[in-house]
């Protein structure tokens, strides 16, 4: 097994955590006798030679020879782990680009693939359906692997096997589609499609569908046939899905080529399995989370859901609905009467399905959701997250998850009376920084309406570590917050810390510009003017026209947040649209193309108030509202809020221009 380990130089090589020379003795201990032992050996070279993905290491090229002895060894403890590591390599190799890849690594797999194949027909049906992963991932021409491939079907008897087998050759087939057993291989596939077992069946449309577009949509009833059918939990011991019918069904619909909104309506059909429930709303909340148009059709079925007897499936349901917001108003009765429902989920948090109600509620802006919440500021205990957080959007998938408390309460400007008490209240008790200015934040976003929290501010400003956050809901609140105007002034003067905040809401709540252009200036003073003090210099509007050539040549910034800010700020304090206008433009172009990116959203409100000069910018955008894909960078309840903010201010732009 160990014939030429020591004439590599192990030294001179890398894998992800330096040098691999650790590497020859973790594989000889993969093959000891203490299973403990070798199991660790091999996920410590798992960790070393793939961790996380993203590159092919010059010690993984070194090492796959002697994985694939130790794979085919039937003595060797750990063969699960060392076949999950070669198949995590092959596939990478397909995906990384090219300076990522390991120059010794596709020499290496041409001469390993031969004992690659002798693995499909090893005794153990489990290394039979990694390899079968590993032959269909790893990007070997058609030719070399679809023969080995046949023969593993015909002689395949064990039934998750022949799943990843006909999964292996569909992906074979893409990369080999023509010759004589390209030809066998498309007509056995196509046979498939009519065999006698369900999951056959579906596993012949999966190796189809990439190289037949419209297969999925021609063969949907077959689909939800398939995937709801009791056989479907065969999957769980494949390679190629590992899991039940939650992982098969999103699977199924990432076959669809565009929004199938039948799949998702015969998936939310009822069914016995609790897990066939709750990945049907899986499905529906992915689908949703990337087009919009499926909304109309979806809301009633996923509104059914409420009534599920299985807890996941209530909060799964409540939690879309709160995604929704505005456009599920009119389920608003159903979701109430869940506001008792304290069945918990399985998570870390244990949020509730109750909990997912009351977010849905403020979603709506319905005013029932105001006790649950004041409780919740009261208690100690809570499934809301405990800071505000961000997903990455993933086509098809949604996560599924509450909120911090402070950014529920930021849709509830309209009932900013009730609740203020209790925000005081928080303000008042806790003593954490970073809790009171998520609490601060929610005031400042309040405005006005929460001008009954200044003595409460006040009483904040005595303590140092809160002046900023105080400040900052002042600033917010507006003139409603003057009576804090000398206490500010005093703190503006000092020239200490707090100042610059200290001077912004001097000015926020009625005071002279005075104080707050002399701190913009000591800013401005260092170079480049930071994004915060941008913004006020555009909430000074013609009393910051001194800054007009730093504000000018920052309006081609290689920051696009410092572009866009620039561009306002200049404007708002000299009216220069011609200078102002381009890099706003430049940075809402994508949105016409259907992109979406952060930035996007305050350029397309400083389009609104510039005036005239910004009908380019509407004409540009015209068509945006009729886009089917949600714009969004992130993925949660968050990519739904961000489309429906960036929606909202392109359709008052057009109202204003177009």
């Amino acid at each position: 097994m160990w014939v030429g380990l020591d004439e590599v130089d192990w030294a001179g090589l890398r894998h992800n955590y330096g040098s691999a020379e650790d590497v020859p003795d973790l594989l000889r201990r993969c093959a000891g006798p203490d299973p403990i032992d070798a199991e660790d050996a091999a996920y410590n070279l798992l960790n070393l030679l793939f961790h996380q993905g993203g590159w092919i290491c010059s010690a993984a090229s070194a090492a796959l020879p002697f994985l694939l002895r130790l794979a085919s060894t039937p003595e060797v403890k750990c063969r699960r782990t060392v076949m999950k590591l070669v198949a995590r390599l092959a596939s990478e190799a397909q995906q990384v680009r090219e300076q990522f890849l390991d120059p010794s690594w596709r020499p290496a797999w041409e001469r390993a693939l031969p004992e690659v194949l002798v693995l499909l027909e090893d005794p153990e049906p489990w290394i039979r359906r990694n390899a079968a992963g590993v032959v269909g991932d790893c990007g070997s021409s058609g030719e070399l692997i679809l023969p080995s491939l046949l023969r593993r079907w015909q002689a395949e008897d064990d039934p998750a096997t022949r799943l990843d087998v006909i999964l292996a050759l569909g992906q074979a087939l893409l990369r080999q589609p023509a010759g004589v057993h390209a030809a066998e291989v498309f007509d056995l596939l196509q046979g498939l499609l009519d065999a006698s077992e369900a999951q056959v069946r579906l596993a012949a449309v999966h190796a189809l569908a990439p190289s037949r577009p419209g297969l999925p949509e021609q063969r949907l009833e077959l689909l939800l046939e398939t995937v709801r059918d009791p056989s479907v939990e065969l999957w769980r011991h494949t390679t190629a899905m590992a899991s039940g019918a939650q992982r098969v069904q999103h699977r199924t619909a990432a076959l669809f080529s565009g929004p199938c909104t039948s799949f998702a309506l015969g998936l939310l059909n009822d069914h016995p399995a609790t897990e066939q429930r709750t990945g049907a709303l899986a499905q529906a909340a992915g689908l949703l989370a990337q087009w919009r148009s499926p909304a109309s059709a979806l809301l009633p079925r996923i509104a059914a859901r409420l009534n599920d007897p299985a807890c996941e499936a209530r909060f799964r349901a409540a939690e879309l609905l709160a995604c929704l917001g505005p456009t599920a108003a009119a389920h608003a009765d159903e979701v109430a009467a869940l506001l008792g429902d304290n069945a918990a989920r399985t998570t870390r948090r244990r949020q509730t399905v109750g909990e997912a109600a009351l977010w849905a509620l403020a979603r709506m802006n319905d005013p029932r959701c105001l006790p649950g919440l004041i409780e919740l500021m009261a208690g100690t205990r809570s499934g809301f997250a405990s800071s505000s957080g961000s997903y990455p959007a993933t086509a098809g998938s949604h996560h599924a998850v509450l909120p911090s408390l402070p950014e529920v309460l930021g849709y509830l400007a309209d009932h900013a009376e009730q609740l203020l008490p209790a925000v005081c209240d928080q303000l008042a008790t806790c003593t954490d920084p970073q809790v009171i200015n998520r609490f601060c934040q929610v005031l400042a976003g309040w405005g006005p309406a929460a001008k009954a929290a200044v003595p409460a501010l006040l009483s904040l400003m005595e303590d140092d570590r809160h002046w900023d956050s105080a400040a900052l809901a002042l600033a917010g609140i507006g003139p409603a917050g003057n009576g804090a105007q000398e206490l500010l002034l005093t703190r503006a003067n000092t020239g200490g810390t707090h100042t610059e905040p200290a001077a912004w809401a001097y000015w926020k709540v009625g005071g002279e510009p005075g104080p707050l252009l002399k701190q913009c200036e000591r800013a401005a003073a260092q170079g480049s003017i930071p994004r915060p003090v941008l913004r006020k210099l555009a909430d000074l509007g013609p009393h910051a026209a001194r800054f007009a050539d730093q504000l000018r040549a920052m309006t081609t910034d290689t920051d696009p947040w410092a572009r866009v800010e620039a561009a306002h700020a200049l404007w708002a304090a000299t009216g220069d649209t011609q200078t102002a206008v381009p890099p706003l433009m430049t940075t809402v172009q994508g949105l016409a193309e259907g992109d979406y990116l952060p930035v996007m959203l305050p350029a397309v409100r400083h389009l609104a108030q510039i005036g005239p000069a910004a009908r380019p910018a509407a004409q540009l955008l015209h068509t945006v509202p009729r886009h089917d894909l949600r714009l969004h960078s992130s993925g949660g309840w968050r990519g739904f809020t961000q489309d429906e903010d960036i929606r909202t201010a392109i359709d008052e732009l057009l109202a204003l221009y177009g």
